[in-house]
């Protein structure tokens, strides 16, 4: 990192800020659909992933908590090929839309998300379950009302932890990716590096992630030492 840094201040020997006026420039555009993609992304995760973990704290059904976990053992490559084949039949360029990229992302990171948010909702003691199941609360407002509050720390850092990950996402974006108008920051820094022998700019690109993570790490720390 520290590497990369510096590399992103220099240029043929001599420290300029060319790099980030470069990156200013191409890539400006990039820099929000990289973010919009991630939110996108984290948001689909989480609504789905809510409300099935709350359905499966009352009701523990192996099978499907099995296949809810699947997409973690599943390559990031063949994620993105395997959607992409099976969308384009049946919704044509859906595939290449940054909703399809932000809902390829979300059924990759749904396995992590049950993996956390389960085990934070079976640690919420069921006597306060049972003393709302008691006043007539079903499956949705028993997590609405108790698992979810409950839950808050862990479903933030879950949340930090997942944003982070789509913000570096790589393979899904280029399996899915049209190869023309907006791109996922992490195919910028890695054309900008391979086709351009351009290992400054690409750092630059590089810092600018690592600043975008930035915000949700601290807040992941702050979760850890609080």
């Amino acid at each position: 990192m520290g590497v990369s840094l510096v590399a992103s201040f220099s240029r043929e020997g001599q420290w300029t800020l060319a790099n980030y006026e470069t990156v200013w420039r191409l890539y400006a555009r990039d820099v929000l659909y990289t973010v919009g993609v991630a939110a996108a992304g984290s948001i689909l995760t989480f609504a789905a992933a809510i409300p099935l973990c709350g359905w499966l704290r009352a009701r523990a059904f192996g099978p499907v908590e099995f296949l809810l976990k699947v997409p973690l053992f599943v390559p990031f490559v063949v994620v993105g090929h395997a959607l992409r084949v099976f969308w384009s039949p049946y919704l044509p360029g859906f595939a290449t839309s940054w909703l399809g990229i932000a809902a390829a992302l979300a059924w990759k990171h749904l396995g992590l998300a049950v993996l956390l948010l389960l085990g934070a909702f079976r640690g919420v003691d069921e006597s306060f379950l049972e003393a709302a199941r008691q006043l007539g609360s079903g499956t949705t407002r028993v997590t609405r009302d108790i698992l979810v509050p409950m839950a808050a720390p862990a479903l933030a850092v879950s949340a930090v932890l997942i944003f982070s990950s789509m913000l570096a996402s790589f393979s899904i974006p280029l399996m899915l990716g049209r190869g023309s108008g907006a791109q996922m920051l992490m195919i910028d820094v890695y054309y900008r590096f391979g086709q351009h022998g351009d290992f400054e700019t690409a750092s630059a690109l590089g810092v600018v992630s690592y600043l975008l993570a930035i915000g949700a790490a601290l807040v992941y720390v702050r979760r850890l030492t609080h």
